[in-house]
Order: C-alpha cells, then sequence, then structure tokens
C-alpha cells in the first residue's frame, strides 16, 4: 500500500506541474478569513463588505461560536428561537454578506462550559447530541448558508482536548453532519480542519485522517490547513514528502490519502492558508513582495489541484500585535500592502520552454468575463503584448507568450485600473 500511495502522489505532482488544463477546476471558490476583522474592524460595516468585493472574494469563512451564542444551556437546543441562544453578534455580518450575495463557509467551535463540565472552550463536549443540536438550531437560522465545517484544528490541544480522531467523529463530525443534512440535504460538510504538522501534544494530519476513517467520517469534503511549516518552502517547493506533515507545497500528499481513505467522491478544501509578511512580522515572515507573489502562485497550485473546491486566505487585516499574524493585505494601521492586488488579480507562470511561457491569472471582482492586458517590461519600459482580451467567464486566463528566463510580465485590469503583480519567468 505504500508503494501504491507513493506512485499516486508522484502522479498528482506531475499533474499540478503539468502546463495543461486538464486537472483546472474554473469552479473553485478563493475566499477570506479574518474574524476579528469581519466583526469588529475599524471601518464601517458596509465599507468592510465593499472591500470584500474589491478583493472579489468568491466566499468568507466565519467561527460560529458556540459558547458564545449558547452561554446557557438552552430547553430546546435544536430551535434556533430558543431564549438561551443569542445571535445577535453574528446577525448583522450575516445578513449584510448575505445581502451582498457572498457565501458563507460556517465553522463551528467552541464548547460552552455548560456542556463539557465546566472546562474551556477546547474540551470536548460530554455527550454526542449537544453540537449536532447547536448546528440544527444555526442551519435553521441562516438557510442561505450551506457550507459548514466542524471545528478548527482539532489534532491540536490548542483547539481539541483530549485530540483523539475517534472521539471528534463520535461526538463532533458525524452527529453534526446528520443534524445539517436533516435540515437541508444541500449542506455540505468538512471534516478534518486539520493544522500542517503533528504539535508536540498532538497528531498529525495523517494520522488524524486514517483515524476518522476507522472511525466511519460522515463528510462530504476533507478540510486542511496547508500552512508552509518550513524555511523558505513556497506553495510548490520546499515541503518534506517523507514527513506526515501536509502543507500547500505537499498537496498531492493529500489528494493521494483524501482519495485512499474516504473515496474518489471526497472533495478537498483548503480553509485557512497565507505567509505573515516581515515587516511587520517580528518572529516569521516573507518580504511583502513575496508574499505577494506567493498569492498568485497558491491559488495557481489550488486551481490545477484535482477536487480541491476552496482556498481560503486567513486574515484581511494585519493584527496589532506583529509577533501574531501579519498575513493581511492591509497592515494594523490600514496601509494596503502589494498582496491585496495580488488576491484581486492573481498572476503567476505555469511553465517554460525556452522563451515560450506559460502564464495563468484571474480577475477576480465582479462575475462574467473580464477584459485585461498583458505588459512585459523590455528596452527599459513597461510594453503592451498585444491588445484587450477577455478572460473566461469565471474571470480565468491563460496565455502563451514568448518571454524567456529574466522576462518581467504583469496584466492590467482596466475595469479595476489595477496591475497584478509582477512575475519574472524562472
Amino acid at each position: 500500500m505504500r508503494i501504491r500511495i507513493a506512485a499516486i502522489v508522484g502522479v498528482l505532482s506531475l499533474v499540478l506541474l503539468a502546463p495543461g488544463g486538464a486537472s483546472a477546476s474554473s469552479h473553485i471558490q478563493y475566499g477570506v478569513q479574518d474574524d476579528a476583522w469581519l466583526l469588529y474592524g475599524p471601518e464601517p460595516p458596509a465599507q468592510r463588505v465593499q472591500i470584500l468585493q474589491k478583493l472579489g472574494a468568491d466566499i468568507v469563512r466565519l467561527t460560529l461560536r458556540w459558547d458564545a451564542v449558547a452561554q446557557s444551556a438552552p430547553a430546546d437546543a435544536g430551535n434556533p428561537g430558543d431564549p438561551a441562544y443569542h445571535w445577535d453578534l453574528y446577525d448583522p455580518l450575516l445578513e449584510r454578506l448575505h445581502a451582498a450575495h457572498i457565501p458563507v463557509l460556517i465553522s463551528l467551535y467552541g464548547t460552552p462550559d455548560w456542556a463539557n463540565g465546566g472546562h474551556a472552550p477546547n474540551y470536548l463536549p460530554t455527550d454526542a447530541t449537544s453540537l449536532a443540536s447547536f448546528a440544527h438550531a444555526a442551519a435553521t437560522r441562516y438557510p442561505w448558508i450551506n457550507r459548514w465545517t466542524i471545528w478548527n484544528e482539532p489534532n491540536t490541544r490548542l483547539f481539541l482536548i483530549p485530540n483523539s480522531p475517534s472521539l471528534y467523529v463520535s461526538r463532533l463530525l458525524n452527529p453534526s453532519y446528520r443534524a445539517l443534512k436533516a435540515v437541508d440535504s444541500r449542506n455540505l460538510v468538512a471534516g478534518g480542519v486539520t493544522s500542517p504538522r503533528k504539535t508536540p501534544s498532538g497528531v498529525s494530519p495523517i494520522a488524524w485522517i486514517r483515524g476518522m476513517r476507522a472511525a466511519h467520517a460522515l463528510l462530504d469534503a476533507y478540510a486542511q490547513n496547508p500552512y508552509p511549516v518550513r524555511p523558505l518552502e513556497t506553495p510548490s517547493s520546499g515541503g518534506c514528502w517523507r514527513c506526515t506533515e501536509i502543507t500547500m507545497a505537499t498537496l498531492p500528499k493529500l489528494i493521494a490519502e483524501v482519495k485512499r481513505d474516504f473515496g474518489t467522491r471526497t472533495r478537498i478544501w483548503l480553509t485557512e492558508y497565507a505567509y505573515n509578511s516581515k515587516p511587520p512580522s517580528k518572529w516569521l515572515g516573507v518580504s511583502n513582495a513575496l508574499q505577494a507573489r506567493y498569492v498568485g502562485e497558491a491559488a495557481l497550485r489550488a486551481y490545477l489541484a484535482p477536487r480541491v473546491d476552496m482556498l481560503i486566505h486567513f486574515l484581511v487585516r494585519d493584527e496589532p500585535n506583529a509577533l501574531k499574524w501579519t498575513s493581511g493585505f492591509y497592515t494594523s494601521r490600514g496601509k494596503v500592502k502589494p498582496s491585496f492586488s495580488a488576491y484581486a488579480v492573481p498572476f503567476a507562470q505555469v511553465s517554460r520552454r525556452g522563451t515560450r511561457t506559460t502564464v495563468w491569472g484571474q480577475v477576480r471582482p465582479r462575475t462574467g468575463a473580464q477584459p485585461y492586458r498583458l505588459q512585459q517590461f523590455r528596452s527599459g519600459h513597461w510594453r503592451w503584448a498585444g491588445g484587450t482580451r477577455l478572460t473566461t467567464r469565471g474571470g480565468f486566463l491563460r496565455r502563451v507568450v514568448t518571454a524567456g528566463r529574466g522576462a518581467r510580465l504583469r496584466i492590467w485590469s482596466p475595469r479595476d485600473r489595477r496591475y497584478s503583480v509582477t512575475i519574472t519567468v524562472r
């Protein structure tokens, strides 16, 4: 079996790197997650929605805290109108997103102390019905939301104690899956939502996936947070293929493992991914220019990957503490970073053969085919490489241009009056 899985990984690696588009998905959704900014950001609420629209986010991931909504035990836990439930923190935001036609992915997390014997929110509930009842109530209250994940990074003790895949399946995932499907059979539910590697007291994502399979997990998609974990790791290189970690660089490992354990119909959602920028990061990160480049390369990586339906960028605005997450499109003081344009108009190199280079990109704001122009830097000036062209209906473009190693390219979105990042052909 080990040989077979290695062979599958090898084939998938070639598929992801190949210039052809046979495995590409024009239906992939690119989203963002930033709970603190969405709920409490310094801009007026309407302006936060406008920023999401300017970014062209297809979907927003939001953590719905069970412990915040149900601070006391409800008498009728499946009924969203039970007096114990307080939805007022989330209702205004979710209604604004719904009115703006921005889909939402809800992540259910956080056990109230009344449901786990007085422990912290990262402790499992004591029975297998309490989260499921909350899931039923949430899905009933927000019927327009049809994508759900159960918990976040349960393979680490930071988020789940005990972090046992069998208990995760029996008390959280499977009961909630059944409850969400009972409300609406069209609801899609992802399990796992695993961190990229084993922490000293945690479980590796590979072991977690196999433990979920042994526990007969019910899921429509497997969710993974494929953050980089090694110095110099890029979206497509520098990862460890022999290790039990799963990052964007080793994405074929996840594809092969999910296929092996859950079958060919199970989809893959990449629910958190980003690089900190340095500055302002004090503890890790890459330059602002490199962060922007990796936004485009990660978008291409996910686009080419079989059965990957979603890629979520973590943070819109940097955290004020530079020792924490600085992976946003804005600094904590509101200054726009290069990654903003890189997200709205991602652009990356697919391949090169001599002087023939294949490039890929997307113009995200709005829907439908979008006009764009390609530029190349030659003889000290930016020069247009042909006239205005249209993207596909999904906003995607793929071009073969005459540009050898070292050539500099970028695309221009006239409707947005915005350039992509500049890529240097490798």
